[in-house]
């Protein structure tokens, strides 16, 4: 458990430490706005477009297998990134990154869901919900720590090297301590299915990250036509994968369980209000009101501290007694907080202290707690082990995506605010204030439609009590020859 939550800290530290350093890798490499969004953005699409292969892979050869893979690769472009010494060598590194992550990843969640008995892994998702958000939070601290020290005068280059003691003490721990699990029945990866959710998810997501810079040539628009029809065609296919008995990439009758397909949904625009904020919020402190990376790393510490707290006590002592209202209250108070600081930073403008910038984070940590573990939890409750790493790489996409998407729409909310097309951070300066202003109502409207599509998940997900679930107490090999008894019923029905 310890070793694949050191690999979660790295991904999860790796995604949010780079939002700090962005003026710092402007300065150094010369890199426009446009290859910022990239080296942020970039990752995320990457790691979204291979989850799901990556869940799949190790379904079929191996978690550990996967896993350890996945550790490899990550420490070495780990290093791409550090040595990097152009934009372009950088985006290579950060992409490559993002892709062998996929790989890493979602043995995690896997792993969890086939070592720990149902009713441990509360507790587990619990602790692993907290070591998320401890390293999304903390890496914009972790990245103003190394940023100040200027570790052996790197700059900011020990934000990618601090990953290579870490990668390589995992790789070696992990291939002694962890368990090879993988699906009981041999199939083959279905490659048809892969390069079309690659297809599709790439025609959605690279237009809107590059429309905007480009001015919105008419392959933008072409590509993102193209999205939803190869998206369905994708659908398509795996539906004849099913029915000629063969082993699809997506699990279709995963998405007829309530708490996975709703919970899906939740996910999505919480990765989406995440990718919008943190990329405008680092932006704002450091340019537009002219915190050093340190004091804006310590702005972010109530959100790191209230967002570990509340992901703690609403899976141990909230959900399990008060089910999904715990995560809808979660996203409305979150709402709340980007609500409060939308009218501070247009109130204060560039007169806003260090503590005002602080106290609206308080309710967005505490919202967010509530919501990012038990999330988990209950996404992958009822699904079987047979599936566990195509369950876990669509759970980790859709986060992905959703971040990826949310960058990307940072182009239209957030940079389009700014106006003109400069790229020099003093021109820009005057305007963060107003255009950050601009952007939190549409982070705290995807907070609030998540608190509504909550209600798409079954009110008494994730309580612990099974009479009031409504759950058996079958034994175990029972129960999941049910289960599957029940997908195998849905999947001749042809969904």
């Amino acid at each position: 458990m310890v070793v694949l939550l050191v690999a979660t800290f790295m991904d999860t530290v790796d995604v949010t430490v780079v939002n700090i350093a962005v003026p710092h890798i402007q300065e150094d490499t010369g890199a426009s706005f446009s290859q910022v969004q990239w080296v942020v953005g970039g990752y995320a699409l990457a790691f979204a477009l291979g989850l799901i292969t990556g869940g799949r892979l190790g379904d079929l050869y191996g978690r550990k297998r996967v896993f350890l893979v996945g550790v490899a690769g990550f420490t070495l472009t780990s290093l791409v990134c550090g040595i990097a010494t152009t934009p372009e060598v950088l985006l290579a590194g950060r992409i490559a990154q993002g892709a062998i992550a996929a790989l890493m990843v979602p043995q995690v969640l896997s792993i969890i869901h086939v070592s720990f008995p149902k009713e441990e892994r509360g507790k587990v998702f619990g602790i692993f919900g907290a070591v998320t958000a401890l390293g999304t939070l903390a890496g914009p601290l972790i990245g103003a720590l190394l940023l100040e020290g200027d570790v052996l005068g790197l700059g900011w280059r020990p934000i990618f090297l601090v990953n290579l003691p870490l990668g390589v003490l995992g790789l070696a721990v992990g291939a002694a301590l962890i368990r090879e699990s993988k699906a009981e029945r041999a199939a083959r990866l279905d490659v048809g299915g892969m390069l079309l959710s690659t297809a599709g998810l790439l025609c959605l997501v690279l237009p809107l990250t590059q429309g905007r810079e480009l001015g919105w040539p008419a392959w933008t628009w072409a590509m993102l036509a193209a999205s939803l029809p190869v998206l369905a065609l994708f659908v398509a296919y795996e539906r004849r994968v099913i029915n000629r008995g063969g082993s699809p990439m997506v699990v279709l009758s995963l998405f007829t369980r309530n708490s996975f397909a709703g919970g899906l949904g939740v996910q999505l625009l919480f990765g989406l209000a995440s990718g919008v904020f943190f990329l405008a919020w680092a932006l704002y402190l450091q340019i537009g009101l002219g915190f050093s990376p340190l004091k804006a790393g310590l702005s972010g510490l109530p959100l790191s501290l209230l967002l570990m707290a509340g992901a703690g006590i609403s899976m141990q002592v909230l959900v399990p007694r008060f089910g999904r209202t715990v995560l809808q209250a979660g996203a409305l108070i979150a709402a709340a907080g980007m609500g409060w600081f939308a009218w501070s930073a247009g109130h204060y403008g560039a007169d806003i202290s260090l503590w005002q910038t602080m106290l609206p984070l308080v309710p967005m940590g505490i919202g967010m707690g509530l919501i990012i573990a038990p999330l988990t939890d209950i996404i992958l409750a009822d699904v079987p082990h047979e599936h566990a790493g195509s369950a876990s790489g669509l759970n980790n996409t859709t986060v992905q995506l959703g971040q990826a998407l949310g960058t990307a729409l940072s182009s239209v909310i957030f940079f389009n605010h700014l106006g003109g097309s400069s790229d020099n951070p003093a021109t820009q300066a005057p305007r963060m204030p107003d255009a950050f202003a601009h952007t939190l109502p549409y982070v705290a409207a995807a907070f609030a439609l998540a608190a509504v599509l909550l209600y798409a998940v079954p009110r008494r997900a994730g309580r612990k009590d099974p009479a009031a679930t409504g759950e058996t107490t079958a034994p175990p090999g029972q129960a999941e020859g049910a289960q599957a008894a029940e997908q195998a019923a849905t999947a001749n029905a042809g969904l």
